[in-house]
């Protein structure tokens, strides 16, 4: 039988042997081709994973395979040491559920905290990288939250500024109403889980109308239900006014058969018709809200799910914010940043939104507004370090212009050799067609401050450096961390 055991323990004892030679490998050698390699950080106060160990075991195949090759293969390893990973491990530490609890414990004595567990793991994962025979520089690493790190990315933001690359912005984003903060487009795809709601038809009444006709309007989240401000129909498509045992429904033409058995059609109409008419609001909350409660063009209206009809609530959906503010709808916004109702909704206030959707699907249908309740199973995402539900939440953020690049990084992305080669075209290359500007703003406590200083008058002024920072201070420093507070 072969023991794998004696055969690790014989090949570590060839390592110590060789380790000088393997301090010069994972050095800068400039008589060589380099072959350059990143480290992304790993967090340290929480131990290695197995997928850490998975990934750093790809990562030194290639970087040996390349070194064996004859290239310069520098590897400088690094530390992750801030945002939500460290923080929500410091919050478990303590005790804490939310940022409300953050601040009550005290906002200066929680990034204490933070600082002080950054490294609270890190025998476990230097066990690892010797066990592993993962070849990296840790001697020398480098450490987000080292002062010198700060600067490098204050520098590189200062330069994106001056470019028009970085701004801020009130944008829909997809948000932790645990955590308290938005999130990017990359961290929210490490969350998404496969989940079976219930999603709703409910019938708006048509102002007007000499039928008496009601819009059937179908959304999978009835929470935003009472933040309904504007409805949108597809001018290019048909619709019908469809006669069901006395009680008339408006529904686009394609998708009759699916919600009725007879269906008794009394007129078609064009998607055009609908536009600028008025409809009855479904809850009294906004009801005197001026330009509110009218039907738009929608292009993103489909026949693919649904009725062909569209609910809109700007607060809450990145299509419904950027339709509703083209169209001129006001903005309303009855949702917390802890994810609860605001008085403005008196009858959920200070309810969490998902807890909602039950006892709204039962108003709608005592008050004889549900068509129909239906089980919608889809993906939904969460966050990747507390698994809350996200809600997509208007809010002002700073982002940095990535559409302004996309078509470079698409054909950058085809000179690429990928390994595997159906991540080229597949997740990523998908991806960099979708991609959105990145939301780069956190609304948390320990990690690096934007360099933004904006004065009373309006101006703003980017800092790059520690030294810039010294000559526009009216308040002169020697020793300093550039964290909070």
């Amino acid at each position: 039988m072969i023991d794998f055991k004696t055969i690790e323990e014989d090949a570590r004892e060839v390592w110590k042997k060789n380790e000088k030679e393997i301090k010069r490998a994972i050095q800068d050698d400039p008589k060589k081709k380099l072959f350059s390699f990143l480290e992304g950080p790993p967090t340290a106060n929480a131990p290695p994973a197995l997928h850490h160990l998975e990934v750093r075991t790809f990562k030194d195949i290639i970087c040996k395979f390349k070194y064996m090759q004859g290239f310069s293969v520098p590897r400088k390893g690094g530390w992750d040491c801030h945002g939500l990973p460290v923080e929500v491990q410091v919050e478990k530490a303590l005790g804490l559920n939310s940022k409300k609890e953050i601040l009550t414990y005290g906002q200066n004595k929680f990034i204490q905290n933070c600082k002080d567990s950054v490294f609270s793991n890190i025998s476990e994962w230097n066990m690892s990288t010797q066990e592993l025979a993962y070849w990296v520089d840790l001697e020398n690493p480098y450490r987000t939250l080292d002062n010198n790190y700060i600067e490098s990315v204050w520098w590189s933001l200062k330069e994106l500024y001056k470019k028009d690359l970085l701004y801020e912005s009130h944008k829909v984003v997809p948000f932790c109403p645990r955590c308290g903060t938005p999130l990017s487009s990359h961290e929210v795809a490490q969350g998404y889980k496969n989940v079976e709601e219930d999603s709703v038809i409910v019938k708006f009444k048509l102002k007007g109308s000499k039928e008496n006709a009601n819009l059937l309007v179908w959304t999978t989240t009835p929470w935003t239900l009472p933040s309904n401000l504007g409805i949108a129909v597809n001018s290019k498509l048909k619709y019908v006014y469809v006669n069901d045992n006395g009680f008339v429904y408006i529904i686009v033409k394609d998708l009759v058969e699916k919600y009725f058995e007879n269906p008794s059609i009394m007129k078609e109409i064009s998607g055009k018709e609908l536009i600028g008419k008025e409809y009855e609001p479904l809850f009294p909350y906004f009801k005197d809200l001026k330009g509110a409660f009218k039907i738009i063009d929608g292009d993103f209206v489909t026949t693919e799910d649904g009725t062909g009809i569209v609910h809109m609530a700007p607060a809450f959906g990145e299509v419904d914010y950027d339709a509703c503010k083209e169209n001129k709808i006001p903005f309303i916004q009855p949702v917390d940043e802890s994810g609860k109702f605001t008085r403005e909704v008196k009858d959920y206030e200070g309810q969490f939104i998902k807890n909602t959707d039950k006892p709204i699907i039962a108003r709608l249908d005592n008050e004889n507004k549900l068509f129909k309740t239906i089980k919608y199973s889809h993906e939904y995402p969460f966050c990747w370090r507390c698994s809350t539900p996200l809600m997509y939440y208007a809010i002002k953020s700073w982002f940095i212009k990535v559409s302004a690049v996309k078509n470079r990084l698409v054909k950058l992305n085809d000179k690429i050799n990928w390994y595997p080669g159906h991540i080229k075209d597949g997740r990523f290359g998908a991806w960099l067609e979708g991609i959105k500007d990145w939301n780069l703003s956190r609304f948390k406590f320990w990690g690096t401050p934007l360099p933004i200083w904006r004065c009373e008058c309006g101006n703003e002024k980017a800092i790059g450096s520690v030294e810039e920072l010294r000559k526009e201070s009216r308040k002169k420093f020697e020793e300093y961390d550039l964290h909070r507070p």
